[in-house]
């Protein structure tokens, strides 16, 4: 049975990314935490008070760096609380990559004491936290779960770029290995929670519901993005279309667009993965995926289609992206839909200029670093193509836009921040 109470818990968040650092921030207003991360330039920027993530102001991170660590340190020994919150990408060939989640299991192994809790807040399918991270635990640390050391899940809900939906006002699941863990765990999320907290029957359960509220997200967006495909066949607007549908009181008000991400974009993968190990095939899953990634394919093709309208020669010209990030308000590259445009284009068009004004350079790598420019260039582009929609471009008219165009020009409004201009190509 679980005996620890929640005055003398010790905490220790791994992995200081989107997830941990605005977790550890919080929970540190009230228990003895520390944090964790092994990306080194992470940490260093952290103790600097500078969080790239644009998540935690320079004050909070000033009352809370001095126990931000990215290597194992000797006040670990005292942690009694440890709460997992590392990344689960996919690999190439779509399959979850655990890689992260299983070393964090190691690490917390080697230093796990009787009497602790280790809590997973990454997203899986179900049966990783047992399945999988437990008998790690028990390996490394020579002791025996549900007996020497419990275990809980809590999904994350981030929302990064959301200054609405924050870590204390979102509703939280959670679920553990025993019922006095579950306690535990209510008092201690409770604590700066502003939400409700719903109690989940199993991890197993936390796991699913954690898993399909993507997974669902992404087969909605992926019907808009199939009927975008249709309705661009028979020369209908999808958004006037949209538009008249959104009158229904019950209708699902979703928009077409580009779905990459850290979230939406992987976890149907994971569901599917599962699934087909419990020997199902998932149909409508799988659909919706593989229309999602297709999308940035789609708009190209529609851009050219255009640009041979327009006349304009597509291996002469100069093609202006106007964010890469995967969505609005984020400076969050990973899996982001742009980069796969830009692929299609680089070896298509004369020249390619990337900007985006929540990145610098530096956060791209030499492929696409090439491409960035802080200041795109006047009167010289021939396609614009306004692929993510910062309040920072919301905030433009048409005019500003068209400064950085050619006297003949296509501008492409991905995200139909441009709404009400005919003038503008939109999705």
């Amino acid at each position: 049975m679980f005996k620890l109470k929640i005055k003398e818990a010790k905490i220790c968040v791994i992995g200081l990314g989107y997830i941990g650092l605005p977790l550890y921030t919080e929970l540190s207003k009230n228990f003895d935490t520390f944090g964790y991360d092994i990306n080194k330039k992470r940490i260093s920027e952290l103790k600097k008070c500078y969080d790239r993530n644009n998540q935690i102001s320079k004050r909070q991170l000033n009352k809370i760096k001095k126990n931000i660590f990215f290597k194992k340190n000797e006040l670990f020994k005292s942690v009694n609380t440890f709460i997992i919150t590392v990344p689960t990408p996919i690999y190439k060939n779509k399959k979850p990559n655990l890689g992260m989640l299983i070393e964090s299991s190691k690490f917390v192994g080697k230093i796990l004491s009787k009497g602790s809790i280790i809590i997973f807040e990454s997203t899986v399918y179900p049966g990783v936290v047992e399945n999988i991270c437990v008998p790690v635990l028990e390996n490394f640390s020579q002791l025996k779960f549900n007996r020497d050391f419990f275990c809980g899940y809590s999904p994350e809900r981030i929302n990064p770029g959301d200054n609405l939906n924050t870590i204390k006002k979102v509703n939280k699941i959670i679920s553990a290995s025993d019922k006095s863990c579950l306690k535990y765990m209510k008092s201690l999320y409770g604590s700066f929670l502003e939400s409700k907290i719903h109690i989940a029957d199993s991890i197993k359960i936390a796991e699913a519901s954690k898993v399909i509220e993507n997974a669902q997200r992404d087969i909605n967006i992926a019907f808009i993005n199939e009927i975008t495909i249709i309705f661009d066949k028979m020369k209908l607007d999808t958004n006037k279309i949209l538009k008249a549908a959104r009158t229904k009181w019950n209708f699902l008000d979703f928009k077409p667009g580009l779905v990459g991400g850290h979230c939406i974009g992987v976890d149907p993968y994971y569901l599917s993965y599962v699934s087909s190990k419990n020997g199902y095939i998932p149909k409508i899953i799988n659909s919706g995926r593989q229309i999602n990634d297709h999308m940035g394919k789609f708009i190209c093709k529609k851009i050219n289609r255009n640009i041979n309208k327009k006349k304009i020669n597509i291996k002469n010209s100069n093609i202006l992206f106007l964010g890469l990030t995967f969505k609005e308000n984020c400076p969050d590259i990973r899996n982001s839909k742009v980069f796969g445009m830009i692929d299609y284009y680089k070896t298509k068009v004369n020249k390619i200029h990337i900007s985006d004004p929540l990145l610098n350079k530096k956060d791209l790598n030499s492929n696409y670093s090439k491409y960035f420019i802080k200041n795109p260039k006047k009167n010289f582009y021939d396609v614009v193509i306004v692929s993510v929609a910062h309040k920072f471009y919301k905030s433009l008219v048409l005019e500003n836009f068209q400064t950085f165009c050619k006297k003949t020009y296509i501008i492409f409004d991905v995200k139909n921040i441009l709404e009400d201009d005919i003038n503008v190509l939109k999705l």
